[in-house]
């Protein structure tokens, strides 16, 4: 059965602890923390953990805002609209590129210096609470967006208007444990790829593959499925899974999530 949602794929790195980071405040996008969390990496498979993520032939990557900014960390700077309301609200779309970088920010925290190149464009999915004046922002640097949700962005719809706006077949979500736990959550996912760095990162509270929520007190965990595992000699484990959903938006899909 043809469904109006695109495959999602969940690709991360993880410690053997399942951490994707060092700290609460620590984001890899800082060369300390960086090159910190390297030192669990063996050497020589840096071209081997880029690889995987273009293997699945998707043409959207989904990351979440905390992939970017710390809990905490200052909000953006915004304009005093100019556009009036009801035009800010509608979804913009200034070019089409083959390839998307697409990031959730109900909130408008982020503030994008960078819209993309010619392959690969930046594009915000914002919600109907997301500040009018992030919207003007955006819209002034050039940068997409598309409206999903009310109180925050509603992801099964998100995904629906990306399939039918973007024409994805299939979005790797790359992001952090909160998005992550969302997909999850709302039965969204359908693999899972996870390579499994040599090393140990502890501490309560630090960021791991899956966040968020917890389950409700009569909630089942989500099966899954052992399609591969693969042992580097360096020292890295891959493994891949399918998501058995069994209920929700995508559980009238065949096995695979084709």
């Amino acid at each position: 059965m043809e469904s109006r949602l695109p495959k999602v794929v969940i690709t991360t790195t993880a410690s053997v602890d399942g951490r994707i980071t060092l700290s609460r405040t620590g984001l890899l996008l800082q060369p300390e923390v960086a090159q910190r969390w390297s030192m669990m990496k063996p050497p020589g498979t840096d071209g081997l953990l880029a690889a995987r993520r273009g293997e699945h032939g998707a043409t959207v990557t989904l990351e979440g805002s905390g992939s970017f900014l710390a809990e905490g960390a200052p909000p953006a700077v915004l304009p005093v609209p100019v556009l009036t309301e009801a035009e800010l609200r509608m979804n913009f779309l200034p070019r089409r590129t083959p390839l998307w970088f697409v990031v959730a920010d109900s909130r408008g925290r982020v503030d994008w210096s960078f819209g993309g190149d010619a392959t690969t464009a930046l594009l915000v999915l914002v919600c109907e609470a997301t500040p009018s004046g992030y919207l003007q922002l955006l819209r002034d640097r050039g940068i997409g967006y598309l409206t999903a949700g009310r109180d925050r962005v509603d992801l099964t719809e998100a995904l629906a208007t990306i399939k039918a706006t973007l024409n994805a077949e299939t979005v790797v979500a790359d992001s952090g444990g909160t998005i992550n736990a969302a997909l999850l959550r709302a039965a969204l996912v359908d693999e899972i790829n996870v390579v499994t760095l040599p090393g140990l990162v502890g501490g309560l509270g630090t960021p791991s593959i899956m966040d968020g929520e917890p389950l409700d007190d009569d909630g089942a965990p989500l099966r899954l499925e052992l399609l591969t595992c693969d042992v580097n000699p360096a020292g890295l484990v891959r493994t891949r899974y399918r998501v058995i959903n069994e209920l929700g938006p995508k559980a009238a899909r065949e096995p695979g999530g084709q």
